[in-house]
C-alpha cells in the first residue's frame, strides 16, 4: 500500500493542532435528586402547618434557615409577599400573615410578635402539629419525585408550560370523589386529549405509594 502524501499528513496534523474534534453522540445522563432531610421547626402556631404544606413546594426548608437572623414579623411578612407576587407562591393574604408570625417567632425576632397575634394563631392541638410534620414529609417526598422524574419540565404550579398547571388540575377534580384514583391512573398511563394534544409519557415504573404521593400533591394545590 502506498504511503500517504506528506502534504496530506501535514494537513491532518494541522487540523488536529487547530482543535478539530470528533463529535460523538452524547450519552444520556440521568440525575436523581437527593432526599429531602431538612425539617421545619415544629410549632403550635397555625403558620407552621401552612409552611409544611406550601413552602416545600418551591424550596427546601434549609432556605428559611439561610435567611438573616433576627428578622422581625414585618420583615418575614414582606418576604412572604414577595414569594406571592414575584414567584407566584400559592398563598393568600391570610396565610401570609400567619406565616410571618410563625417565622418571626421560630426563626427570627420573637419579640416583634404581639401576644395577641400569638394567641390568635395558636393551634393548641398536638394533632395539628403532628399533621403539619406529616404534611412536610409528604411534600418533601413529592418534590424528590417531581425532580427525579422530570415532571417540572412540563408542569408548573400556577401556569401552563407543556402540560397543565397543577393548580388547574386540582381545580378540575375539586368536586370529584374519585379524583385521587383518576390522577394516579393518569400519571401511571400517560396519554393525551384531556389537556391538549401533546402526549404525556407513562410512568409505569412508579410504585403505588409514589403515585399516591404525587397525586395527593397535585390535588392539594
Amino acid at each position: 500500500m502506498d504511503k500517504l502524501p506528506r502534504r496530506m499528513i501535514r494537513s491532518v496534523l494541522a487540523l488536529l493542532a487547530g482543535g478539530l474534534s470528533l463529535h460523538l453522540p452524547a450519552v444520556p445522563r440521568t440525575f436523581e435528586m437527593p432526599p429531602e432531610t431538612a425539617k421545619l421547626k415544629p410549632s403550635n402556631l397555625a403558620g407552621y402547618t401552612i409552611a409544611t404544606q406550601k413552602c416545600g413546594i418551591c424550596h427546601s426548608a434549609d432556605y428559611i434557615s439561610f435567611q438573616p437572623p433576627g428578622m422581625n414579623q414585618t420583615q418575614w411578612t414582606a418576604e412572604m409577599k414577595k414569594m406571592q407576587h414575584v414567584y407566584g407562591a400559592p398563598i393568600d393574604d391570610t396565610e401570609i400573615k400567619l406565616l410571618g408570625i410563625y417565622l418571626a417567632v421560630v426563626y427570627g425576632d420573637a419579640s416583634s410578635v404581639t401576644s395577641e397575634d400569638r394567641a390568635l394563631t395558636a393551634t393548641s392541638s398536638p394533632a395539628a402539629v403532628a399533621a403539619g410534620a406529616h404534611s412536610q414529609e409528604s411534600a418533601g417526598a413529592a418534590q424528590t419525585l417531581l425532580g427525579s422524574n422530570g415532571c417540572l419540565g412540563c408542569h408548573a404550579l400556577n401556569q401552563k408550560i407543556v402540560g397543565p398547571a397543577y393548580r388547574d388540575v386540582a381545580a378540575r377534580y375539586k368536586s370529584d370523589a374519585n379524583a385521587l384514583g383518576k390522577v394516579e391512573s393518569s400519571i401511571r398511563a400517560g396519554g393525551m386529549g384531556n389537556w391538549g394534544q401533546v402526549p404525556m409519557p407513562p410512568f409505569e415504573n412508579l410504585s403505588a405509594a409514589q403515585l399516591k404521593t404525587l397525586a395527593e400533591f397535585v390535588l392539594a394545590r
